[in-house]
């Protein structure tokens, strides 16, 4: 009924109200992206509304208004992401080089300067002097008045000024003060006003200004720095950053994002103190991934065996085994946490024991196996149930009349078959298993880990955790090696994937 109605031109007429609502959102955060110079996220959006409108506007691109949505989709949050990693995997990204150059050579020139001897500073009114921005400054012990603009110093008649209870000059003639509100946001606040010689006034606070001067010059027929105090030049390393001629190990701050190619993946190999924590962590990754399919497996199918025989109260059974699926892993982690606490955790109260679970890297590790068997067994407990009915009676019925055993039965026709239908469910736990940075994050943080010895890595941090603290978990965030780590953790996880579909043979039925 509601088909029938909603046909011709009320269709019509609602597919244009929802385009036009679309397109009207997608254009305001293009003009959003643009403003802010996001002119590769500008462009997206632009291609994205030229084509919903051109295919949702013709009869003739029926298959492409359903694939269209999730090619975008997939352009803009999985193909674009991969890229963007692969290319700041090629990058000096890190504290210090997130800004283009063009950024860095201004900061460094807006961050040389110094004070002078005296530490000199005036009580001062922002403000406007015959049409340009100028400063109204006082020297209170002095007794002492004077305008500044950007290029002029105007000594002033105290009896021309109106000036305060405490001596500080509020107006002056040809002196238009602006308002507090206005003082930040206007150009007032970046300017270096006239003092003396080298050294020029700046705004500090609304009615405090300071003497500065600049302490470095930048050369730009030469792509140099030279110190305006010592005269040593500033050469770029290639690295990101300007470096002293005489002394590299002397740079100057911040630096920028300097193309790096394939030096972080050289670091992987070459550099020892990525290198060591890097396999050790890939050795546990693979092991901890490795034992969660194997601990999971068996015991959802000693499970989906004990349960498969008829006994009295199944159903509740099956229901209380699928209850911990049912929790949201988050809670369930963390209510993890608690019991494993080394003074007040029920399970060290159980033992009758004061284990450090979190504090021993032996303990850590047996725990972050224990919680993640808490919280995989339902999955492979359900699939092994639906596999064992799968597996037709028939053969189990023979291999009894041929005289095995239940033992024989299992391991030579239940466990081959379950195998190969669970296969790629297996390897596809693994992967996820792989990347399981949730249950590693909020059980143990990695750890445990001597920070005080500059280590990162922890003795329960797999490849996706390390590769978060080396981005975000230290006063130095490596964003350029973690991206370089991420794409090797994409090409194994992606291996294993592909793997996957191999052995489950999905792709044979689209041949």
């Amino acid at each position: 009924m509601l088909t029938t109605l909603i046909r011709g031109k009320v269709a019509f007429v609602i597919k244009a109200i929802s385009l036009a609502l679309i397109t009207a959102v997608l254009l305001m955060l293009t003009q959003s992206a643009f403003a802010q110079e996001q002119y590769a996220i500008a462009l997206f959006l632009a291609i994205a509304i030229i084509l919903l409108n051109y295919t949702y506007f013709s009869k003739k691109r029926v298959p492409l208004k359903f694939f269209l949505p999730g090619v975008l989709l997939l352009t803009a949050f999985v193909i674009t992401p991969i890229l963007y990693t692969v290319v700041m995997s090629t990058y000096n990204y890190r504290t210090g080089n997130y800004i283009s150059k063009e950024q860095a050579i201004e900061r460094i020139k807006a961050l040389a300067v110094e004070s002078d001897p005296d530490g000199t500073a005036f009580d001062i009114v922002v403000g406007r002097y015959r049409g340009e921005f100028a400063l109204l400054a006082s020297d209170i012990n002095n007794s002492s008045y004077f305008i500044s603009t950007v290029s002029d110093r105007i000594p002033l008649d105290p009896e021309s000024l109106e000036i305060d209870e405490i001596g500080v000059a509020q107006s002056a003639p040809d002196f238009t003060p602006l308002p507090p509100g206005k003082i930040s946001s206007s150009k007032a606040a970046s300017l270096r006003f006239k003092f003396d010689g080298e050294y020029f006034l700046t705004i500090e606070s609304l009615n405090v200004g300071v003497v500065l001067r600049q302490t470095l010059e930048y050369l730009q027929p030469t792509d140099q720095f030279r110190s305006l105090i010592t005269g040593a030049l500033y050469d770029d390393n290639g690295n990101g950053n300007y470096v002293n001629v005489d002394d590299p190990e002397e740079k100057l701050e911040p630096g920028w994002r300097d193309p790096a190619w394939f030096s972080n993946f050289a670091r992987l190999v070459q550099d020892d103190r990525v290198r060591t924590p890097l396999f050790s962590v890939f050795v546990w990754t693979v092991v901890f991934a490795s034992l969660t399919v194997i601990t999971q497996f068996a015991f959802g199918l000693l499970l989906a065996l004990a349960l498969n025989k008829p006994i009295r109260g199944r159903r509740i059974y099956r229901s209380i085994l699928v209850l911990p699926y049912a929790v949201p892993s988050i809670m369930s982690i963390l209510i993890w946490g608690g019991m494993f606490n080394t003074e007040f955790g029920a399970i060290n109260e159980i033992l009758g024991q004061q284990i450090a679970w979190f504090q021993d890297p032996t303990f850590a590790r047996v725990a972050v196996i224990l919680v993640n068997l808490w919280l995989g067994f339902p999955y492979f407990y359900l699939v092994c149930s639906g596999s064992l009915q799968a597996i037709p009676g028939e053969l189990l019925e023979a291999a009894a009349i041929d005289g095995a055993n239940p033992r024989q039965v299992f391991r030579r026709i239940t466990l081959p078959l379950l195998l190969q239908i669970l296969s790629p469910l297996l390897i596809a736990s693994f992967a996820f298993n792989f990347n399981n940075f949730n249950l590693i994050y909020l059980l143990t943080g990695g750890g445990p880990k001597q920070q005080l010895d500059g280590e990162i890595a922890g003795a329960t941090d797999i490849l996706i955790s390390y590769t978060y603290q080396i981005a975000f978990g230290s006063n130095i965030q490596d964003l350029g090696l973690a991206s370089a780590i991420s794409v090797i953790i994409f090409f194994i996880v992606a291996a294993i994937s592909l793997y996957g579909v191999k052995r489950s043979k999905v792709l044979e039925s689209f041949s």
